[in-house]
């Protein structure tokens, strides 16, 4: 066990707390949560790389331990009406698609390697953005207006695109298995 996968493990347990603050109207501490995360991901990434402290482990938990929080928040983002359901429905959607399609490949004796494509980078950053703007507003009463709808927008198409690109990637895995697969029949 590592010191960045310790820290990983710590993001785990801000989750419940930003839901909690975001459920009880606690903004402040919502947003403070939410950017200890961010902070702490930061943080766990710089030692596993210039400390040579990668492991396997951590670079499974560490894009877990950042979704859970993300979809965490839209989920609560949207039953507070602060994002449209149909952008929470689809990040949640893509996660869960991708998320399948992991288990699936797995299950089926051909495991995919997580390697995150660019889409889904540019995704995760307007992501959280987007999570940010939209708790920066709850926690400091301001309304960011067209910066906020653009983020919307982004997110949406992004979120798309990244789960067409992952849904597409995951076809070409699993057709080069069944080729090889069915060669010697």
């Amino acid at each position: 066990m590592t010191i960045p996968n310790i820290i990983t493990l710590l993001r785990f347990f801000l989750v419940p707390g930003v839901v909690f603050a975001l459920l009880t109207g606690e903004y402040g501490w919502a947003f403070a949560g939410f950017l200890a995360a961010g902070i702490s991901d930061g943080v766990d990434g710089f030692i596993a790389r210039h400390f040579d402290q990668r492991t396997e482990l951590g670079a499974y938990l560490d894009p877990i331990a950042d979704k859970l929080l993300l979809v965490s928040v839209f989920v609560v983002f949207g039953y507070m009406m602060e994002l449209p359901l149909w952008l929470v429905m689809a990040v949640v959607s893509r996660d869960a698609l991708i998320v399948g399609g992991v288990l699936l490949a797995n299950v089926m004796g051909h495991p995919v390697a997580m390697k995150p494509l660019l889409v889904s980078k540019a995704n995760t950053l307007v992501q959280i953005l987007l999570a940010l703007l939209v708790l920066a507003e709850l926690a400091f009463g301001y309304s960011s207006g067209a910066v906020r709808i653009s983020l919307i927008i982004a997110t949406g198409l992004l979120t798309v695109a990244s789960g067409a690109a992952y849904l597409v990637a995951w076809i070409k895995h699993m057709g080069g298995y069944a080729e090889s697969d069915t060669e010697g029949r």
